[in-house]
C-alpha cells in the first residue's frame, strides 16, 4: 500500500531578508570581523624613515602578526617589530596618521596603516649583555659576536650606536628590549639614547629601551610595493646567542 508524503508545514520557514538588510547585515558582521582581527591577529603598518634599509625602505607596507607574543611569549633577538613610541623618539611629522575620512575609517579597522609607531630589530631582551665593537666593527651579544652583513645596510663604521662605535649595556632589565635600526649610521635607536654614564645620577637603566607591554606585535610580511613582496624572518645569527644566566 502507497502513501503520498504531505508537503512539509511552511511554519519553519524563515522569512528572507531584502537585500539591503542583509547587504547591511553582511557589511556589519565584515567590520567585527576587521576590528577583531586587528586587535587580536593582524595589522597594517608602513615603514616611517630610512632607519630599517636595507630590508624595508622607507613607505613600504607591513603586516604586523600579533599572536606570537602572546601570554608570557615576548619577542626573541631578532625579530623585527612595531612598538607603540616610548616617549620623545618621535616627531610631530612622524604621528601624523590617515588623514581622509575613508583611510581614518580603514585605519580604524586595521586595512590601513597607522603612524605614531616604530620598527626596529629586537637586539637584546631582559638579561642580556650587549657589546660593542671588536675590531672588525661587531656587536656581541652575551658574548656571541655577531655577522649581521646579511640584513645591516653596508657602509657604517661599526655594526653599532649611531653616535660612536662604543656600547657596553646590561644586563639589561628585564621586561625590556634593546632594539636598532639595520641601517645603523641613520637611526636613532636605543643606542642613541641611552646615558652616554650608566652610572650618572640622573640616567634610569630604562632609558633607551622599550618596554615589552609597548610592543604591537611582529614584522612578517613586506605587502607593498608588490614587486618587493617579501617574508620577514628571524635572521638565524640569533640562534647561537644563550640566554642569560
Amino acid at each position: 500500500m502507497s502513501t503520498v508524503s504531505e508537503p512539509a508545514s511552511g511554519k519553519g520557514k524563515r522569512k528572507q531578508l531584502p537585500i539591503w538588510q542583509e547587504s547591511i547585515l553582511l557589511l556589519g558582521i565584515a567590520l567585527v570581523l576587521a576590528v577583531v582581527i586587528k586587535a587580536f591577529l593582524v595589522q597594517a603598518f608602513y615603514i616611517p624613515s630610512q632607519s630599517m634599509e636595507p630590508g624595508l625602505v622607507q613607505n613600504d607596507r607591513i603586516l604586523v602578526q600579533k599572536v606570537s607574543y602572546w601570554g608570557d611569549d615576548g619577542p626573541d633577538r631578532g625579530d623585527v617589530i612595531v612598538f607603540e613610541d616610548p616617549g620623545g623618539w618621535l616627531g610631530p611629522e612622524d604621528t601624523q596618521g590617515p588623514t581622509t575620512l575613508v583611510s581614518k575609517a580603514l585605519a580604524k579597522v586595521g586595512l590601513y596603516p597607522t603612524g605614531g609607531h616604530l620598527v626596529k630589530r629586537v637586539i637584546g631582551v631582559g638579561g642580556d649583555e650587549v657589546v660593542c665593537c671588536d675590531k672588525q666593527g661587531r656587536l656581541s651579544v652575551n658574548g656571541v659576536t655577531l655577522d649581521e652583513s646579511d640584513y645591516v645596510k653596508s657602509g657604517a663604521s661599526c655594526a653599532a650606536p649611531m653616535i660612536d662605535c662604543s656600547l657596553d649595556a646590561g644586563p639589561l632589565p628585564e621586561g625590556y628590549l634593546l632594539v636598532m635600526g639595520d641601517n645603523r649610521a641613520n637611526s636613532a635607536d636605543s643606542t642613541a639614547r641611552m646615558c652616554a654614564d650608566p652610572e650618572a645620577e640622573q640616567c634610569p637603566p630604562t632609558r633607551g629601551l622599550v618596554k615589552v607591554d609597548d610592543v604591537v606585535g611582529k614584522v612578517f610580511a613586506l605587502v607593498w610595493p608588490r614587486d618587493r613582496w617579501d617574508h620577514v624572518t628571524r635572521p638565524d645569527v640569533f640562534e647561537d646567542v644563550p640566554d642569560s644566566p
